[in-house]
């Protein structure tokens, strides 16, 4: 009796702990809206909503100010399709491979490389990317920019590239394995059953994965900071410099900014555009994964 009673009493301890976990999380999103939202709008009372979305420059900290950030949103969706092109392809064909091909000892193998990619610090992706990447694509492309969207786009694209395959992979294990007898059942091939039967199936996280990846990408700092330059111009060339979003937070954040003013709160109104870019292609992700699960279902 007392034994059971004990058992209860460690279960509601337990509960308490994981509740508290929980509402830490909460509260802590809620820090961070409600922290963005006050400061953003602190910008919002002298910077037009019009000025912000329209404005084809961002020079917030020159002695002729404007307020566009759509050199920053253009250079950020740059960067991040480079990186998607790279990422995408090739973290779908591994995953392909991990689960339908390789032997069970390869893949073993494989994914703790894959892993280990994923662990290392972004700045030592930055600085390759700048120090190695850039110089040998100088050797083909001559009007490369030492400092550039091609070379963090493509550095990106590899550091995602183990958020890609493995969920993907994971997507493509959770197949049932009926309907893969059932396409051979029915005459398929082994590359006839991936593409035409596996794939489908796992569209959905498939696409979670891809959108997730995409969102990582859109959030990356260091790589960008380092290799990519700091001039927020409206250009779709990748040989030439430019700016992202984060990379303009982590310039304003130095230091050099005083506290509270205009200049410095546009990095809250940046921050928000950023959160808001997130949460969208999240939103669009948890979508698309229940709609295709529902289709498949």
């Amino acid at each position: 009796m007392m034994s059971r009673r004990r058992e209860r009493i460690g279960e509601q301890i337990i509960h308490l702990v994981l509740f508290a976990c929980g509402l830490v999380s909460v509260f802590t999103t809620i820090g961070i809206v409600v922290v963005l939202s006050v400061e953003t709008l602190q910008f919002f009372r002298e910077v037009s909503l019009k000025e912000f979305l329209t404005d084809t420059q961002w020079t917030p900290l020159f002695a002729e100010r404007h307020f566009g950030i759509l050199p920053l949103l253009c250079g950020t969706a740059l960067t991040s399709a480079i990186a998607m092109v790279v990422a995408l392809p090739l973290g779908l064909l591994i995953a392909v491979y991990l689960s339908e091909f390789a032997p069970e000892r390869l893949r073993r193998t494989i994914k703790p490389i894959l892993e280990v990619l994923a662990g290392i610090p972004t700045v030592v992706y930055g600085y390759f990317a700048l120090l190695f990447v850039t110089p040998l694509l100088q050797r083909f492309i001559p009007t490369l920019s030492g400092f550039n969207a091609l070379a963090p786009g493509i550095v990106m694209g590899f550091m995602i590239l183990p958020m890609v395959a493995s969920l993907s992979e994971d997507a493509i294990y959770a197949v049932p394995e009926s309907l893969r007898h059932g396409a051979y059942a029915l005459g398929a091939t082994r590359l006839q059953m991936v593409f035409r039967t596996v794939l489908p199936a796992a569209l959905s996280g498939i696409t979670a994965s891809f959108i997730l990846a995409i969102s990582r990408a859109v959030g990356e700092t260091m790589i960008v900071a380092i290799a990519a330059g700091q001039q927020p111009v409206l250009t779709l060339n990748p040989l030439v410099p430019i700016e992202t979003m984060t990379a303009y937070i982590v310039q304003v954040s130095l230091g050099d900014t005083p506290h509270g003013t205009l200049e410095y709160n546009t990095i809250f109104a940046v921050g928000m555009m950023l959160f808001v870019s997130t949460l969208l292609l999240n939103l669009v992700s948890l979508w698309l994964r229940e709609r295709y699960r529902r289709a498949y279902a």
